[in-house]
């Protein structure tokens, strides 16, 4: 983010997909912490990805991870648990990424969002979130993600900003509101970074 800028939009047309080294689908990096970071290194990161094809996911040790679905559906097993559907109407999941996760779609190609936070460092949550009315989110502390899953215009200090699905937006401290473009809801994603002391 640029020096003193409390917002920062990140349009979905502007992300490069990175095939997965299994070849079962593709990954687009929304945002990462330190900015550059690799996927070694990074205190958090935030991605949409494509899952073509069933298979596990890959292991992250001492990394926290969430997901939630966008698009399609998905079996998820954890750890050797029984197998979870997920869908763009089911909660975030939560799971160490050093267990065994494997992942099948149900149908065609799931797309998904991942929250990773380097336990010990940070924290992060996700949460969907669905408004009739303008909603708004009060400053705190950390950095907060929006990413938007309907035609979104969030205001801010700065003035009105428009976001289109799979467009994000990243905000330290500042207040927020947001509210549907068009009929319907307001559908995004929340994710809120903190960390550790």
């Amino acid at each position: 983010m640029p020096a003193g800028a409390s917002v920062q939009v990140l349009r979905a047309a502007e992300r490069t997909a990175v095939p997965w080294k299994n070849g079962g689908g593709i990954t687009r990096e929304v945002a990462v912490s330190p900015p550059g970071s690799a996927i070694g290194n990074f205190d958090w990161r935030v991605s949409i990805a494509e899952i073509a094809v069933a298979g596990p996911f890959s292991l992250f040790p001492l990394i926290d991870r969430s997901m939630a679905v966008l698009d399609g559906r998905l079996s998820l097993s954890i750890d050797g648990q029984a197998p979870l559907t997920l869908s763009r109407e089911s909660a975030a999941v939560s799971f160490a990424g050093e267990v065994p996760v494997f992942a099948q779609p149900l149908g065609s190609a799931v797309t998904d969002l991942n929250v990773m936070s380097r336990r010990g460092r940070c924290s992060a949550t996700l949460g969907r979130r669905a408004a009739d009315a303008r909603t708004v989110l009060r400053s705190a502390e950390g950095t907060r993600l929006i990413v938007a899953r309907s035609d979104l215009t969030v205001y801010s200090g700065e003035g009105a900003i428009a976001l289109a699905p799979l467009d994000a937006l990243i905000c330290t401290n500042d207040p927020l509101s947001i509210e549907a473009r068009g009929a319907g809801a307001a559908l995004f994603d929340l994710i809120a970074i903190h960390f550790s002391a």
